[in-house]
């Protein structure tokens, strides 16, 4: 038991805290002031840049493997930056360097794409651009492990990526296809998912670049952008991804360059040397605690208006703590001393800075530097690109426009011609079309002419099928992406051929020059994976996936794709867009004071469609509600810990529902309990009373305080079972709860009570026949295999405080904020954990479990219920009642009721169950949709705020997610 919950508190420190790199322990705070104590008064200020090394020579300020060796001997530099070089090359300067530094350096990349990006011989990932076109948060997350583990593998810390730039210009000459799109709750979304990939490997992530560089139109490599939105503007848009990756718990930020006079009026004053832009916005505001790094102050957009190291100097005043790439090692290190001496930059300040770098350095496990294995580097660094950009491409690739069957799928035995834009010679796709179709093909560069053009057109006009491939035009919008007029014309001419396909390879903003295709499709990346995820695509054998990241033009906004060809036979996709309407809903529930916050999810096939969170943990607004934030579930514990296990014990032929709980029960023989059977406590139709106010005997009912001799404010010998913050209950107590139970009347088995009773003795026949507390074994057969780490009993042993919500400010039994503690007393009362109650869990993790029921008892390889075993538990099964076999379902007759339940839209086929802190969790099998929906509706009054019912919220949000399916 103990190794189990050391084991789930291990993955927590790592996946579930924030600023994890930031987080100081007594000996990470003896290396550092061992190490801070050894820097003089040049070195400290060293240890805050960051100085480029390429294994490459080329134009502009650049400093080369033995210049960067040598700085780091001279001047103790605190990090370097890799750019382009071979894997082996790479490891052996980064080897090579941390030898001569004094204290260990700290590697970075600017690798967004992988360490591809930057490395010679390696494979990138797709652009962020290309993931923002899919719907699955999961696999974005798994890119962003992988991403970590390249950067883990060649000894690098720090990867400054992602970007969370809304990409709201298509015109942006920066940021376009390095962006998830332009949605902002999109771009959020991916950027927490890759987050959290990178950093549970072990890589600091970088969001960049803040406050938002997508909405642009100048490059701040060549001068300074401008950005003129009010602070209300850049709050509602800009800054909503870096909130969100704040809450996250990114480990740092990259600073943009720009100037955006609402933030900092200042002329020419770039926010990445801004105060309050830096010191006030990100980290007053914001509550940033990382680590923040410039960019590049080499870039014209600071180095134009503050040379010769005055942009580093600045920087560090306007409270950044590492300078990127500062040029002026030397002259940087002069100005900032003396902006220390004129009083311009206070002492305390600088070592603080200094002393957060070497913090995050213990964090990231430099202070035991081990060198970067070279033998099979280059290998490895490229072993999960395919599988996984495959998988990337599979639901990415996206169909804009179909006429039909008159050209999709193509036919094996028509005439088809393949016409390539762009290229002078068969590339993959070409390749593939001859084999499989005996396709003719024809090439038509940039560099032709009108009336090549004119003659093509000719040539290709008596085929069946005309497969358009539009290649190799540049990924950034100047001059039309580089598709020149005459390939503009062409490409127009054929989009109007209902026999024609048209596929643009590359960024989608290119579409624009093709958007009255009959039959179009945006493939976002030229390369041979792609042409055969395409080429699959023109076969039949995949289907389209991806939806549109980005407007690209009248006909074709953000959101545009053809996805309602479903992905498995009968089941309608979603439309994405039209679950924003639950933001108003859920909004209006917080301002009306039904919930301090909430946390709204929507899976569709498989896949999370919807995952957002609302408001405040409580009323005082201090805490904002995230993704991540773990909920009180209360009776969502019957289905998601209880039910599932006698599930499991069913399966196995340990549990008969015939037989009786006396059968399993060995205590409660004897009593007039012993003879119901496990079937009817599963339908709540077992006779037992709705439950016990057990917390009463230890109470004065006068005054509502707790009686002598039941509880001590610390754990001893003879009270070990917490009930709540400094509270334990005798151990002795627990025998006489399961007294009460069995001394309580029993009613009619053929009436149907809601009882909370029934579970608790449906917990304690799991423990009893797997010799398991009911959280290990839930814990074991489910949680862990399924990778569900928030998923737990006593969250307050695993969990920082501040990512629980609190439930009520209880006033007569433990008289306290409940917080990480159960809601429940009579849960509370048995230490925790109970078949009724107990459980807590973020929305994302609980989702996991019921995607496996929708999924046949499957999810990602692992088998953990038959099927049978759930259509079985999740039927109905009694005359007196809507119940399934402890799982809740609709009323038989919503078809005509007044007021349907759980909504109108559901099927019959549904199952779930609502929790009495404001949670639910309903399946529909018959349109493979799941819907979650947590709050703390009895933060801090308890449960007498009935607001969330009287409103109908969370029935009125499962109503817009039934409306936005498509074809329904």
């Amino acid at each position: 038991m103990k190794q189990f919950f050391l084991l789930l508190g291990m993955g927590l420190l790592v996946q579930g805290q924030a600023q994890q790199f930031l987080q100081p322990s007594a000996a990470a705070e003896h290396w550092v002031d061992s190490v801070f104590n050894t820097l003089s008064k040049k070195e400290k200020i060293a240890q805050l840049m960051v100085l480029r090394v390429s294994e490459k020579k080329g134009a502009g300020v650049a400093f080369y493997d033995e210049q960067v060796a040598s700085y780091a001997k001279k001047y103790n530099i605190g990090g370097i930056c890799l750019f382009q070089g071979a894997p082996v090359k790479q490891a052996q300067m980064v080897n090579r360097i941390q030898q001569e530094a004094a204290t260990p350096i700290m590697v970075c990349i600017d690798g967004e794409t992988g360490v591809g990006m930057r490395f010679d011989s390696v494979a990138k990932f797709p652009d962020q651009l290309t993931m923002g076109a899919m719907n699955n948060t999961d696999l974005v997350y798994r890119v962003g492990k992988a991403i970590g583990e390249q950067c883990k593998r060649s000894g690098i810390q720090v990867n400054y990526a992602p970007v969370v730039d809304i990409n709201n210009n298509p015109n942006n000459p920066v940021i376009n296809f390095r962006s998830f799109g332009e949605d902002k709750y999109k771009v959020a979304r991916m950027g927490e998912a890759i987050t959290k990939g990178m950093q549970d490997a072990g890589i600091m992530a970088c969001g960049k670049h803040f406050p938002g560089h997508g909405d642009v139109a100048v490059d701040s490599h060549l001068d300074l952008p401008v950005i003129n939105k009010t602070v209300m503007q850049l709050d509602s848009l800009e800054l909503y991804p870096f909130r969100r990756l704040v809450q996250a718990g990114v480990g740092s930020m990259m600073v943009a360059h720009l100037y955006i006079p609402a933030i900092d009026s200042t002329p020419n004053r770039a926010t990445s040397l801004s105060p309050q832009n830096v010191s006030g916005l990100l980290r007053g505001q914001l509550g940033f605690n990382g680590l923040t790094f410039t960019d590049a102050l080499e870039m014209k957009g600071v180095a134009k208006f503050y040379p010769a190291g005055e942009a580093g100097v600045q920087s560090v005043i306007a409270g950044n703590d590492m300078l990127c790439l500062p040029g002026d090692i030397k002259g940087t290190i002069k100005k900032i001393r003396k902006a220390v001496k004129d009083g311009l930059l206070s002492k305390e300040a600088l070592n603080e800075h200094v002393r957060r770098v070497l913090l995050a350095k213990y964090n990231l496990g430099l202070q035991q530097a081990v060198p970067v294995a070279e033998e099979g580097v280059t290998v490895a660094l490229n072993a999960a690109v395919p599988a996984l950009k495959q998988e990337v491409y599979n639901n990415a690739i996206t169909l804009l426009a179909r006429s039909g069957d008159k050209a999709l799928p193509l036919a094996a035995n028509s005439r088809t011609a393949y016409i390539g834009v762009g290229i002078t010679q068969a590339n993959p796709l070409a390749r593939l079309l001859q084999q499989q179709y005996g396709a003719d093909c024809f090439f038509f560069d940039y560099k032709q002419s009108a009336v090549q053009a004119k003659l093509l057109l000719e040539k290709t006009g008596g085929y069946d099928r005309v497969v358009v491939g539009v290649h190799q035009f540049n990924k950034y919008p100047a001059g039309n992406f580089g598709i020149s007029a005459p390939a503009v014309e062409l490409l127009q001419t054929l989009q109007l051929q209902e026999k024609a396909v048209v596929l643009v390879f590359g960024n989608p903003y290119a579409v624009k020059n093709v958007c009255k295709a009959k039959n179009l499709v945006a493939c976002y990346e030229d390369d041979s994976l792609m042409h055969e995820t395409a080429a699959l695509l023109l076969a039949g054998k995949l289907t389209a996936k991806g939806t549109l990241p980005v407007t690209v033009c009248e006909e074709f906004h953000y959101g545009s794709g053809i996805t309602a060809e479903p992905v498995k036979a009968g089941e309608p996709a979603i439309d994405v867009q039209a679950l924003n309407k639950i933001d108003a809903i859920a909004e209006s529930a917080i301002a009306k004071g039904a919930t301090p916050g909430c946390v709204v999810l929507v899976a569709k096939d498989g896949e999370i469609v919807f995952n957002r969170a609302y408001g405040h943990m409580n009323y005082d607004k201090k805490e904002p509600v995230t993704t991540q934030t773990v909920y009180d579930l209360a009776s969502v514990t019957k289905i998601s810990a209880t039910t599932v296990s006698i599930m499991k014990l069913y399966e196995q032929g340990k549990v008969d529902l015939h037989k009786t709980l006396g059968d399993y029960l060995p205590w409660v023989r004897g009593s007039n309990k012993a003879g119901l059977t496990l079937a009817d406590v599963l339908l709540h139709q077992a006779g037992l009373v709705a439950w016990i106010p057990f917390y009463r005997e230890t109470i004065d009912t006068a005054s509502g305080k707790p009686l002598k001799g039941f509880f001590a404010k610390e754990a001893d010998s003879r009270h070990s079972v917490r009930v709540a913050k400094n509270m334990y209950v005798r151990n002795d107590w627990q025998d006489t709860l399961m007294q009460r139970i069995l001394q309580s009347k029993l009613g009619p088995g053929d009436k149907y009570v809601y009882s909370d009773n029934d579970f608790i003795f449906l917990g304690k026949i799991v423990e009893q026949i797997s010799g398991m507390g009911l959280d290990e074994y839930a814990h074991e057969h489910f949680y862990r295999p399924l990778r569900m780490i928030t998923t737990t009993f006593r969250p307050w042993k695993y969990f920082p405080v501040n990512t629980i919500a609190p439930t009520e400010q209880e006033k007569y039994f433990r008289l306290q904020l409940l917080r990480g503690d159960v809601h429940d007393p009579g849960a509370a009362l048995m230490g925790g954990v109970a078949g009724h109650a107990g459980l807590f869990s973020n929305a994302s993790d609980l989702a996991r479990l019921y995607l496996l029921l929708l999924n046949g008892g499957e999810l990602d390889g692992v088998q953990l219920l038959k099927k049978e075993t759930i259509e079985y538990f999740t039927a109905y099964h009694s005359k007196v009642s809507r119940r399934g076999l402890g799982f809740d379902k609709p009323e038989k007759d919503n078809a005509t009721r007044k007021e349907p339940y759980p909504a109108a839209g559901v099927s019959p086929a549904t199952f779930g169950h609502t929790g009495f802190t404001g949670t639910c969790v309903w399946a529909d099998p018959q349109y493979n949709l799941l819907y979650i929906f947590l709050s703390n509706r009895v933060c801090p009054e308890g449960g007498g705020n009935g607001k969330l019912g009287q409103l109908n919220v969370r029935p009125a949000i499962q109503e817009v997610v039934y409306k936005a399916i498509r074809n329904k």
